[in-house]
């Protein structure tokens, strides 16, 4: 495993942040904004619940309404070396429109458990201001890197871990300047033997020169890990070998940089400071249930449909009568994928040659899953140059899906 942290700095909580989490305490829903191009949409959120885009003028500290600190050095269980605290110096609003935590070295004013202090950040938490239990959980930051640097956008449920539970967004240990971490926590899955995956970006990119969305969707038997609207791990109570999923009840947000600790190593010759890690907007919504799209049709007024609304890998996509099912409920976030049942519209195998079959797989960000939809409407692959295809113009229910040489057909026009 790759999470060998240990987790303990969750046990000194405040009790009061801890106390509130028997009741999710939720602001008026809004309408949910159109999803970004870095939206995930495995359940389309229905409304927003909680968010925050840190408007305000420079130097301003957070909404105290919303966040909350935690403050101090004593290392947070991980024998991390900074102190925590609720200056602007180490968390304030840029005037653009992001929050910026800050991690500096000091020459002392600090006490640590190891001494005096060398480093100084922030971590800030909604324990006391907000809480929920099942949602769309994002938040769009551009992270820091050098080594030794640990950010994090995470959840915990309550001050005793991990039987509470903990569901990491997203992490990072700068000695990783292109992978960034999912993972849960709890009772026999938790430090090292906590349950997650990575998501690397491609071509040597690192998380430091952009900023990208971290998104969870967690209902009650699933969490899924998006990464710029890349599903990259999904989590049910099968996944936890018999111990018990402990992810049913209202959760808070944080927010930290961490310098040093079990897992990132130290600060050593390399290292450059101050760094910083840059948020954009945080956003909770809630899930839709059942229809999360809208259907596509096409030849003989039938629907793009999944065979059997099967998720599996490989699934068939065809063409059958529309019957307003979630097989048949597509949506386009913006990032030029067309999605179903939490996955993503593709050409089997990335082919490019006539009667290659489309298929439902999992979204990767390959060019098979890429889609434009023109104003003739055609629904075209740009890497294949191809149109979407009702094989063998043939209306009947079940005819399986195509790329096919674009030929102004009535078999590959789509109203979408």
């Amino acid at each position: 495993m790759r999470f060998p942290h240990s987790r303990l700095r969750t046990r000194v909580l405040l009790a009061a942040g801890a106390a509130l989490l028997g009741t999710a305490l939720l602001q008026a829903p809004a309408t949910a904004r159109t999803p970004s191009a870095g939206s995930a949409d495995a359940m389309a959120p229905q409304a927003v619940i909680w968010e925050d885009n840190f408007d305000g003028p420079a130097g301003q500290a957070p909404d105290q309404n919303k966040w909350r600190y935690d403050i101090g050095g004593s290392g947070w269980g991980n024998n991390e070396r900074q102190y925590y605290t609720n200056s602007t110096r180490n968390s304030a609003l840029d005037g653009g429109g992001n929050l910026v935590i800050t991690a500096r070295r000091e020459s002392g004013g600090f006490q640590c458990h190891y001494g005096t202090c060398e480093y100084t950040s922030a971590r800030l938490l909604t324990a006391q201001t907000f809480t929920q239990t099942y949602g769309r959980f994002e938040a769009r930051i551009k992270i820091p890197r050098t080594q030794g640097i640990w950010p994090a956008f995470w959840m915990l449920g309550g001050g005793n871990w991990p039987n509470d539970g903990e569901i990491d967004i997203m992490e990072n240990i700068g000695r990783e300047p292109s992978t960034v971490h999912g993972t849960i926590h709890g009772p026999g899955y938790s430090g090292g033997a906590g349950i997650g995956a990575s998501y690397t970006l491609p071509g040597g990119q690192q998380f430091a020169d952009a900023f990208h969305t971290f998104t969870v969707d967690w209902a009650p038997d699933s969490i899924t890990w998006y990464m710029d609207g890349i599903q990259y791990q999904r989590r049910t109570p099968a996944d936890l070998g018999g111990n018990t999923w402990v992810f049913n009840h209202p959760f808070f947000m944080i927010m930290n940089v961490a310098v040093g600790g079990n897992w990132p190593g130290y600060p050593d010759g390399t290292t450059v400071l101050p760094q910083t890690m840059t948020i954009d907007y945080v956003r909770v919504s809630t899930l839709g249930s059942g229809s999360s799209g809208t259907p596509i049709t096409g030849l003989a007024g039938k629907c793009v449909d999944v065979a059997g609304a099967n998720s599996a890998d490989g699934t068939t996509v065809q063409l059958y009568e529309c019957n307003g099912t979630v097989a048949q409920q597509w949506t386009r976030p913006g990032d030029g994928t067309i999605r179903a049942l939490g996955k993503c519209l593709d050409v089997a195998n990335a082919g490019t040659a006539d009667g290659t079959r489309v298929q439902l797989v999992s979204c990767n960000g390959n060019a098979a899953q890429q889609w434009v939809y023109t104003s003739g409407r055609d629904l075209v692959n740009p890497q294949a140059n191809k149109c979407l295809d009702v094989t063998g113009n043939n209306s009947a229910n079940a005819t399986p899906l195509q790329i096919w040489t674009c030929t102004g057909g009535a078999n590959q026009k789509w109203t979408v």
